[in-house]
């Protein structure tokens, strides 16, 4: 899936976790989630913020925060995480899911209804000291997809490790094993939406697909040190049967 819209190129963060495609029509697939998106020079990928400039791959919202907030841990939610602490929630705009029943829609389907990024230029050294001084114990990127924005995630895990801050994802866990593999060093927890246990619950209500996201779940299990916690949002008539 391709887009296109009126987002100006300013103050763009070249992306990680893509390729360049063979060729030289300047065409890049991303590798950071399970859409791995081909996408052509001047176009967007799904989630609507990651953008090819001249063969390269950008994310857009770097330098745009659009939530940043002390919120308990609990919030997130994480039960058996840091229990009793509070986390300093972030956020961008952008998803990588369209699903009908989101929660968080102003945000995280803006790119794609409105046609244009809004946030405030909060840089990582700003994150990391507000969660310092809000006697946070942790940075969590939640709110929308925290994998759209991962070079953010990825300065401020860092920052905040040298702060003895961890590092906590809020994630509908589309990411690919490359995703998580780049952000293991710094992410210390996970709590994954299993959205349904049905491919077309998936297919219908978030324009994605199950496999990966059970793909996802195994592999931080089995492969990494990032703890993990599982979370499905019932939305009645349609994943609360008994079934």
């Amino acid at each position: 899936m391709e887009l296109t819209m009126g987002l100006k190129e300013e103050n763009l963060k070249e992306a990680v976790l893509w390729e360049p495609s063979s060729g030289e029509d300047k065409k890049i697939q991303c590798k950071l989630c399970n859409h791995r998106c081909t996408i052509d020079d001047g176009k967007l990928g799904r989630c609507c913020v990651r953008k090819n400039i001249d063969g390269v791959l950008y994310s857009l919202t770097y330098d745009k925060v659009c939530s940043a907030n002390p919120d308990p841990i609990e919030k997130k939610p994480l039960f058996h995480f840091q229990p009793g602490t509070s986390s300093f929630s972030v956020a961008t705009m952008g998803c990588n899911f369209r699903c009908e029943f989101c929660q968080n829609w102003q945000i995280s389907q803006a790119a794609i209804e409105r046609g244009r990024i809004n946030g405030e230029p909060i840089t990582p050294e700003q994150i990391v000291e507000g969660a310092v001084r809000n006697r946070c114990k942790s940075i969590a990127y939640t709110y929308t997809e925290p994998t759209v924005f991962i070079e953010l995630c990825n300065d401020c895990g860092r920052l905040g490790k040298e702060r003895g801050l961890t590092n906590v994802f809020v994630s509908n866990g589309y990411m690919t094993t490359e995703a998580i593999d780049f952000a293991a060093n710094w992410l210390d927890g996970i709590n994954v939406d299993l959205k349904a246990f049905n491919e077309d619950y998936y297919k219908r209500l978030c324009k994605a697909r199950l496999q990966p996201v059970l793909d996802t779940i195994s592999y931080i299990a089995k492969q990494t040190n990032i703890w993990l916690e599982i979370t499905t949002l019932l939305v009645p008539g349609e994943n609360d049967s008994d079934d």
